[in-house]
This record gives C-alpha cells, sequence and structure tokens, in this order.
C-alpha cells in the first residue's frame, strides 16, 4: 500500500444494482467490470485482474462481515472477485476468504454461498482464542494501561497468503468515525485491537493505520473493492436497524486505501447532514451516551469522541493520499438504463 495506483478511487453507482435489498449480482459483475478496466486501463478483464493477481499466489479475500445479516461484505460482490481472480489461473483451493471471528462468518452464512472449493476461514472462533495468531509478529501500544499491551498478526496473513484484495463495506463507525479499507485490514488482522477503545475515548486514530503499516501485511494488500451497496450512516459497525441503511449500490475501487476512505468518509458526511445528524467529527458532550439502545435508535448520539482522524494519519505513515484535492476521483456512470 498504497500500491500500483496511488491516490485513485473508481466510483460507481447504479440504483438497480440493489433492489429491496436484494443485490444483483449481474449488475454487480459489471460494475466489476468496467472499474477494474478504468482502474487499471487495461481493454479486458482479464488482463486488468492480472495486474494483481498471478496462478501460483494463494489470495487472500477480507470480507467484512460485522454486521450481518444487515450490512456485510455482499456475497454476490465476493463471487465476482471470486470470478477474477480464477480467471488468471487460480485454483479455487488458493482461494481463502477470511475474517477475524469464525461466528460472524456463520451468521453472514458464507460457506453455503460461496462456490466449490474455495476456501472460508475463521482466524479464531472466541474473543480470547490466540490461537490463528504469530506470536512473533505484533504491534505494540498501550493506551488505557491495559495488562496486554500487543496485538498479534494473524498467521494466515504472515505466512500463507501471497495477496490480499480486501472488501470492506461502507459503514459509519462509533470509535474510528467510518470502518473502510484500513480498519477492515488492521483491526480484521490483528487480535485484541478493542482495547483501542473504552468510552467515550478512542485510540483509534493513530492504531488503525499503525497495524496496516506492518508487513508483510502492507505489501500483500494489493487490491481494495469497497462493498457501498448498503451504506450504513449510523449505528455501524453492528447495526440491524434498517432505517440507519441506505440502499445506495455504490461500489470504489482502488489500491490506495487512505484516498479510498477519505472518498468513504465524504459519503458519510454527506449522508448524514441530509439526515440532520451530527458529523462524524462532532465532539460534544451533550451528544454522547453510555445507553446502546439510546446509541443504536437515535443518530444524534454517540458512544465515544470518534477518530476519523485515523485516515489522515494513515496517509502520513505513507500508506496513501489523504487530500481530496490530490485525490483521482473517477466516477462512472450508471450502467444500467434509468
Amino acid at each position: 500500500m498504497p500500491g500500483l495506483f496511488p491516490g485513485r478511487v473508481v466510483e460507481l453507482s447504479d440504483p438497480k444494482s440493489i433492489v429491496r435489498n436484494r443485490v444483483s449480482q449481474p449488475i454487480v459483475g459489471r460494475m466489476i467490470e468496467q472499474g477494474m478496466k478504468e482502474l487499471t486501463g487495461e481493454r479486458s478483464l482479464r488482463a486488468a485482474w492480472a495486474r494483481f493477481i498471478e496462478p501460483t499466489d494463494v489470495v487472500g479475500i477480507k470480507i467484512n462481515p460485522s454486521g450481518a445479516p444487515a450490512c456485510c461484505s455482499s456475497p454476490e460482490i465476493v463471487r465476482e472477485i471470486i470470478s477474477g481472480v480464477q480467471s488468471v489461473g487460480v485454483p479455487a483451493r488458493n482461494i481463502i476468504v477470511y475474517d477475524r471471528y469464525a461466528y460472524e462468518i456463520d451468521i453472514g452464512s458464507y460457506q453455503a454461498l460461496l462456490p466449490p472449493g474455495v476456501r472460508v476461514v475463521g482466524i479464531q472462533d472466541g474473543f480470547v482464542d490466540a490461537a490463528g495468531y504469530d506470536p512473533i509478529v505484533y504491534c505494540e501500544a498501550n493506551f488505557f494501561g491495559e495488562w496486554e499491551t500487543r496485538s498479534y498478526m494473524a498467521s494466515i496473513v504472515a505466512h500463507t497468503l501471497t495477496k490480499i484484495i480486501n472488501v470492506p463495506t461502507m459503514k459509519d463507525h462509533s470509535a474510528s468515525g467510518v470502518t473502510g479499507c484500513l480498519k477492515n485490514l488492521g483491526y480484521g488482522t490483528f487480535n485484541n485491537v478493542a482495547r483501542s477503545h473504552r468510552a467515550p475515548y478512542s485510540f483509534t486514530d493513530p492504531l488503525i493505520g499503525v497495524m496496516c503499516s506492518i508487513e508483510p501485511l502492507r505489501s500483500k494488500a494489493v487490491l481494495h473493492i469497497m462493498d457501498g451497496m448498503r451504506q450504513v450512516w449510523h449505528g455501524g459497525p453492528l447495526t440491524q436497524v434498517q432505517d440507519f441503511i441506505y440502499q445506495a449500490g455504490t461500489l470504489l475501487l482502488g489500491t490506495d486505501p487512505v484516498a479510498m476512505d477519505t472518498v468513504e468518509l465524504e459519503a458519510i458526511e454527506k449522508k448524514r447532514r441530509e439526515e440532520g445528524s451530527p458529523s462524524v467529527w462532532d465532539r460534544d458532550p451533550k451528544n454522547l451516551t453510555a445507553n446502546y439502545d439510546e446509541f443504536f435508535h437515535d443518530p444524534s448520539k454517540n458512544l465515544f469522541y470518534r477518530r476519523p482522524g485515523h485516515i489522515a494519519a494513515a496517509g502520513k505513515l505513507g500508506l496513501g493520499i489523504a487530500d481530496l484535492k490530490q485525490i483521482d476521483h473517477r466516477r462512472i456512470p450508471r450502467l444500467t438504463e434509468k
């Protein structure tokens, strides 16, 4: 990171890609094809995928099942990515769809919804299980005087995978402001991350960027395809309240996670303004609550002082471009007729 195309973000939107909360795989497939060609400049979809993937790779697809079933990485998008990876010669057995928590993957029913032969892996079964992590590769930081100050990298990332395709969802987040490419990678690869936020304070800035800068994660994450079919504008990352989930029908593609998250942040902020909700940058203590039920049902309330500045902080670590004026934001017209 920031990969082959620093600062480039391709955005595609089509209202027919999601209708009555059902994602259209044929339309999503066309959106990904157009987006991959625009991102890479290649004429064919296979050539576009070949810019990132080789036949000998073991490819990890980092999903975000957090928030399932209401809002998680759409299986329709994941299936199209798998098809693209296979088109360059990677066998199904060398494609691994993964995330930290096995139980969240189970809620999303990914095992039943993905092609035969593709492996679906949960790094850990419970909240304190450390068996799936490498004791040698870690990030160390102390925020609240916690007794365990290390977060360890998943062994599958450190040793098994050779390339990672990141498939975050487009959501606000009560602690980090938004959860996008950076948070999905960092907090989905290391354990012991919840220690970075203790209400009402959050140290997701700088921890998210620090985690994403650690090798070999940084080098292996070659492509990001952000699922904005459903856009959570309040209550993220776990909300199930449909009033706060906008069916945007959007995809973002790029290799620069900082640029992509910067674009995502602007989209979430725009939607919150339209709904009359406070900015994710809000620091008014009157808008804080310790009541989870109130938070999940009142878009003026939050659990933490959010830290969307983690995106710019990651940019300062060299992970990408955070200045909107320097981002090559390419908006592709809708593919279907009105």
